[in-house]
């Protein structure tokens, strides 16, 4: 009998769309609504518009590789298969920083909203505050449950239901029912195309873990046909909120002049509600952070330790667990550690930073689909143009151009991220010509037939 131990096929689509609806958090367009409304000079809704656009034919491209590789892995996986082994490793590398630096991100937005509401304490208190009680949660190995992601994810629904119904309340009753239709939150005051791009490149943030769910190929049931319909699900429905929420508070607060645009939403929420409201939408938001960072922190190092175990980083450091609690402490003491950087950034650059890896990966697996369909076309296999060729090419420039409107610092830093990215794998792969070592995380489905029918 074979000592083997595989994962469990049980995962259905709801299930899917509810774990990467729930990772999205999708409180977190109130959480920035202030950033982009800011950029935009009003015209937050066509910021989410555009970047909905941008994720629909990414999605497409990422739901194409789902179906072709039904693996977890994810970006690195499909750049690896397609085309080259060290390009997959620089975009797995690009996509670490979306697992080592989303935990800051979201410490940073909790921390943000709590100074506004308690302004005599220091934001480093509340940023160390939440560091150090989410880290040692995740060390003594909390998990949290299912369910209670559901309740936790249906309370922030609910909050953001509250907050539209009191927005589009509070039109009606100064501007009547036509001031419930309106183009400003599209045009916003004097706006540019300029303008709405660098949005859309920040607000392209409330979508990343999207595409999370290719993480669970190998759990979920028919991944062939069901991964990729839960991707387009997860950005639709994810993006229709988005587009939704940012209309209703934009007609609530026209333009993007704000007092503190970190912590626009809650001041718009004591306005439409009270200060009951905001009490219950800072409640809301700080949770919401606070199981987001939890989450984000242990998969991040989860994928530390899985990278250091195979020798792709340091093994005596990251490759190791805690003997009494068997998890990854010294990779959760390292994202900690970085954690700290938030102390000395605000939200507008520190969610760009995450973007630029999450952009370049996104680039990437659209060229992966292209290349995919290039090498079955001289094989003799016929794939749909327009899902295979056109849409990824579209999300190529599209992506491309949401790329170019990151904030400058974001760019020179994550430029930075890649060099040494570069460095590491010119070591490891004697100056590149070795493949580097493959992550444990993506192992061979063996269950799954070669010929099995693609998507």
């Amino acid at each position: 009998m074979s000592d083997t131990v595989t994962l469990n096929r049980t995962l259905k689509l709801p299930s899917l769309v509810i774990f990467g609806l729930a990772y999205l958090t999708p409180l977190i367009v109130l959480g920035i609504f202030g950033v982009i409304a800011s950029q935009t000079n009003g015209a937050s809704a066509s910021a989410y518009l555009l970047a909905l656009g941008a994720m629909l034919f990414t999605a497409n491209s990422y739901g194409r590789m789902a179906a072709a590789y039904p693996v977890a892995g994810s970006a690195y996986t499909y750049v690896r298969k397609t085309i080259d082994g060290r390009i997959g490793f620089l975009v797995g590398w690009a996509t670490m920083l979306d697992y080592l630096f989303l935990p800051m991100v979201i410490w940073l937005i909790g921390g943000s909203y709590l100074q506004a509401q308690f302004p005599g304490v220091p934001m480093a208190v509340w940023i160390i505050g939440f560091i150090i009680l989410t880290t040692v949660l995740n060390v003594v190995g909390i998990k949290v449950a299912d369910r209670v992601n559901l309740i936790l994810m249906s309370f922030q629904i609910l909050v953001i239901v509250f907050f539209v119904a009191l927005s589009l309340a509070d039109v009606f009753a100064s501007d009547g029912g036509a001031g419930l239709i309106s183009a400003a939150p599209f045009t916003g005051i004097d706006s540019t195309l300029v303008a709405i791009g660098g949005g859309a490149a920040v607000a392209a943030y409330s979508f990343l873990g999207f595409d999370a769910v290719t993480t669970f190929t190998e759990e979920t049931i028919d991944p062939r046909r069901t991964v990729p319909k839960a991707i387009m699900l997860i950005a639709l429905i994810g993006g229709g909120i988005f587009v939704i929420v940012a209309y209703a508070v934009q007609l609530v607060h026209p333009g993007g002049v704000f007092e503190n645009s970190d912590a626009a939403a809650f001041e718009i929420a004591k306005s439409i509600g009270g200060h009951l409201f905001g009490a219950i939408f800072l409640a809301a938001l700080v949770i919401a952070q606070f199981t987001s960072g939890i989450a984000a922190q242990a998969a991040g190092s989860r994928l530390l330790y899985a990278m250091g175990r195979d020798g792709v980083l340091p093994r005596s450091f990251f490759g190791k667990l805690s003997p009494r609690f068997h998890t990854p402490v010294l990779s959760l003491l390292a994202i900690a550690v970085i954690g700290l950087i938030a102390i000395f950034m605000n939200v507008a650059t520190s969610t760009s930073f995450i973007n630029f890896g999450a952009f370049l990966a996104f680039i990437m697996v659209n060229v992966s689909v292209i290349v995919y369909w290039a090498r079955e076309r001289r094989g003799g296999r016929s794939l749909n143009v327009w899902l295979y060729l056109v849409c990824p090419i579209i999300g190529v420039l599209v992506i491309g151009f949401l790329l170019t409107q990151l904030d400058v610092h974001a760019i020179t830093l994550g430029a930075i991220w890649l060099v040494v990215g570069a460095v590491i794998l010119a070591v490891t792969t004697k100056g590149f010509r070795t493949q580097p070592s493959e992550l444990a995380v993506d192992s061979v489905d063996s269950d799954l037939p070669e010929a099995a029918q693609q998507v």
